[in-house]
């Protein structure tokens, strides 16, 4: 992959993880002022698209780094 293709991809990671990051600021907030019944169905889903965000935010954020690791090994073998 070319070096300005892979700093595309990197750049458009980073946007992504900064989008779930948003993403997880909002479900945060959302849970915190939640004033419904917490073993609603409604409040459930509120969690487990938390979960689920979180989990794709860690996997962005890996992701991210073995990329970032990546370019910089092979500036080394240059």
């Amino acid at each position: 992959m070319s070096d300005t293709k892979m700093n595309s991809l990197i750049e458009y990671i980073k946007a992504y993880a900064i989008s779930l990051e948003q993403d997880a600021d909002k479900l945060e907030e959302l849970k915190r002022n939640f004033e419904g019944d917490y073993d609603s169905e409604e409040y459930e889903n509120l969690v487990l698209d938390d979960h689920y965000n979180t989990g794709e935010l860690l996997a962005t954020r890996h992701i991210l780094s073995v990329a970032r690791d990546m370019i910089a090994d092979q500036g080394k073998e240059d």
